[in-house]
């Protein structure tokens, strides 16, 4: 029987730790939450030997163990609680051979822990180039540990590696500190007190702010007659920690590191004074997203179109080939169209989550947040949260994922759910032909009514997006430190195994997470919209057969269809909430088309083209047909349905109303609560109401 280990990676943020993960792992690796927080935890399984297994545990990136987000919290509580599943046997510690000096500052304290600790040199490729020489033999002695020195890119020492985490039980544990020596009566005063209890261990538990619920809390009753010091005092005694860590490794590094400046490549300066420039930095940045956005959209066009129409190939396959009945109808009409309406989300998804990847693999998404951080701040956000904004005009589902990089859980939160403002392309095809029926011909400096009106719905989105974020940031009542600390990282070719295993792991993430619910609500959805209570659904076609003697075939069917759909289950949805709609200028056939359109807001269109017996979205019909007929419609007092006032009323109410179940499904599976996206449903449904209301009786 085979014995498996835990083994902690951890690092500083940008020394390649996923690189290091993805070496050790491949595609052995699945990402959750951790119980009761949103800090992704990612983990995976590598086999070192024929009896043992390694389960790899790749922490969140932290530069001490004095924690100052949420993300840092989760590797001090792992550290600290030995009774934890995932307690490591052995901690690798993962640096970057260029910030050498830096990185080792965590180590001394992991290893004043007491945990078996392993030193990773990473980028060791980049040695020669940067005039780098180490003294592996030298640094170990000092550093009481192991070292591989390993090059991800050219998959160099990883063997070596699995090696040392193999013999792990043979590490020296001995302390690089001794804590005490910061202040000798308090330490003392301490231990006395705590004889049992490593002494580094009880100096974080004093004074870190984490949650130490699942430590043994017993151990620790009279823990706070040690916190009577200030916190000003505290400070002062982590600085000189800080400052004794230091001098102990530049101790070691005297001989263990030599760098030749002469040999050192200035490249990186010379591009960061272009890409941070107050002025260029901003016009490259932009122009780098139009071409990201331009290329997801344009690119994704093809695979999704080509993934919506082989599902309906195929439930047109399975409709024709399986004996007609309720089993048919609802694999053919309500679980391919329910899975076929999360796929053709993925081409998106994969193309957007490629170019972040290859954006942070390069370096360059680094210098993208210190450029946007100053202005974004203003408003509650983060530098980071101009990319989830600026993608969200394409789909909101895979702009709320590429929040995950936001490490302020506030600033992370506010982007979630601030991100459906934006326009994404499933509000296209509602505003298209809403505008081209109410919207009149003309022109103003040289630009169409229509076009104008397309533009200003977009830049609304953006401009409400701002202000909620801003709103929102004064009445969150979330502490959460906001202090800025970014690294620069080298410039560097992207990894493509890690590109790949990115773009795999997160849209696989989406497939099986998120598309669970979307599935589940599109079945509800069919079930819906397919029965109906009563002689009128139920003898529907009897009925319209009476009713229009002299109709072609394809009329009747357009009728009988429209005809079950009205007295439908969701028909009757539609006709309940008329009276709360119509105060916008809609009636009962438009309520059916907001009911059913939260499955996807696209589907509204091909809702109003069956309702209004023009067939469904599915039929060749050109657009001028549609909306021949829709402009046609009449209410009952002979009144026209749509009007300028209406038409406005609606385009306000899908440029603010969340209307889309895969985003409240995403927003669920990254904020880890059902309190969030209710809020977000609750509130961004209600501005709509309001703004929609206020719009058509101002117009009408």
């Amino acid at each position: 029987m085979s014995k498996q280990i835990n083994v902690a990676l951890i690092g500083n943020p940008n020394t390649g730790k996923t690189s290091v993960f993805n070496a050790l792992t491949g595609l052995n690796q699945k990402v959750g939450n951790y119980p009761g927080i949103t800090v992704d935890k990612k983990e995976g399984v590598c086999k070192l030997t024929r009896n043992l297994k390694a389960h790899i545990l790749d922490l969140p990136g932290t530069y001490s163990l004095n924690a100052s987000s949420l993300d840092e919290s989760v590797v001090i509580e792992l550290l600290l609680n030995k009774n934890g599943k995932d307690f490591p046997d052995v901690a690798v510690l993962v640096t970057d051979v260029e910030n050498l000096k830096r990185n080792l500052l965590l180590f001394t304290q992991i290893k004043d822990l007491e945990i078996p600790t392993l030193l990773v040199i990473n980028m060791a490729d980049r040695m020669s180039r940067k005039g780098i020489s180490l003294n592996v033999e030298h640094l170990e002695e000092l550093l009481n540990t192991k070292i591989a020195v390993v090059s991800t890119r050219k998959n160099e020492g990883i063997d070596k590696l699995k090696e040392l985490i193999t013999n792990y039980s043979t590490l020296n544990t001995k302390p690089c500190l001794d804590i005490s020596s910061i202040d000798k009566n308090y330490f003392d005063s301490l231990k006395k007190t705590f004889p049992n209890q490593l002494l580094y261990k009880l100096w974080l538990v004093i004074t870190q702010d984490v949650n130490f619920g699942k430590i043994e809390r017993n151990d620790f009753n009279d823990i706070n007659d040690f916190k009577t010091k200030s916190n000003a005092d505290l400070k002062r005694l982590q600085q000189k920690e800080t400052i004794k860590r230091y001098q102990f490794i530049n101790n070691v590094l005297k001989k263990g590191l030599t760098v030749d400046l002469a040999n050192a490549s200035d490249l990186r300066i010379k591009l960061d004074r272009i890409l941070t420039h107050k002025f260029w930095g901003y016009i490259i940045f932009f122009v780098i997203l139009f071409l990201m956005f331009q290329a997801v959209y344009d690119w994704a066009t093809y695979p999704t179109d080509l993934i919506d129409e082989g599902f309906a190939s195929l439930a047109n396959w399975v409709k024709n080939t399986l004996p007609p009945g309720v089993f048919t109808n609802l694999l053919s009409e309500g679980i391919i169209a329910g899975i076929g309406g999360i796929m053709v989300f993925i081409p998106p998804i994969a193309f957007l989550f490629l170019f972040i990847a290859l954006l942070e693999e390069s370096g360059y998404m680094s210098r993208v947040v210190f450029l946007m951080d100053k202005v974004m701040r203003r408003f509650g956000l983060s530098g980071k949260s101009v990319v989830p904004l600026i993608s969200g005009n394409a789909c909101a589902v895979p702009a709320i994922m590429a929040a995950r990089n936001i490490e302020n859980w506030k600033e992370r939160l506010i982007t979630i759910l601030v991100t459906p403002f934006t326009t994404c392309s499933a509000r296209l095809p509602v505003y298209v032909i809403i505008i081209a029926l109410v919207i009149p011909e003309g022109t103003f400096l040289g630009m169409g009514y229509k076009a104008l009106t397309l533009m200003a719905l977009y830049v609304i989105g953006f401009l409400t997006a701002i202000v909620s974020a801003y709103i929102l940031n004064k009445i969150l009542k979330i502490k959460s430190k906001t202090y800025f600390v970014i690294e620069m990282p080298s410039y560097k070719i992207p990894l493509f195994k890690n590109v790949a295993l990115t773009v795999i792991e997160k849209t696989k993430t989406f497939v099986l997470e998120a598309g669970k619910i979307i599935l589940a609500i599109s079945i509800i959805l069919w079930v819906l919209a397919s029965y109906g209570p009563g002689e009128n659904f139920n003898n529907a076609e009897e009925i319209i057969k009476t009713e229009y003697t002299s109709a072609s075939e394809k009329e009747l069917e357009d009728k009988i269809a429209a005809h079950k759909l009205e007295h439908s289950y969701i028909g009757i949805i539609g006709k309940t909430i008329e009276p709360i709609i119509r105060p916008l200028g809609y009636d009962w056939k438009i309520g059916i088309g907001l009911v059913t359109s939260f499955a996807a807001r696209e589907v509204f269109v091909g809702t109003l083209a069956t309702i209004y017996s023009v067939g469904s979205a599915n039929d060749n019909e050109d657009e001028d047909t549609i909306k021949n007929k829709m402009a046609a419609e009449v209410h009952a007092d002979g009144t026209k349905v749509f009007t300028l006032a209406s038409g406005i009323s609606l385009l306000l109410f899908y440029a603010f109303a969340m209307q889309c179940m895969s985003t409240l499904a995403i927003a669920k599976r990254e904020t880890n609560s059902w309190k969030w996206p209710m809020l977000q449903l609750v509130f961004m449904s209600s501005f709509a109401y309001i703004t929609a209301l206020i719009a058509f009786q101002f117009l009408k």
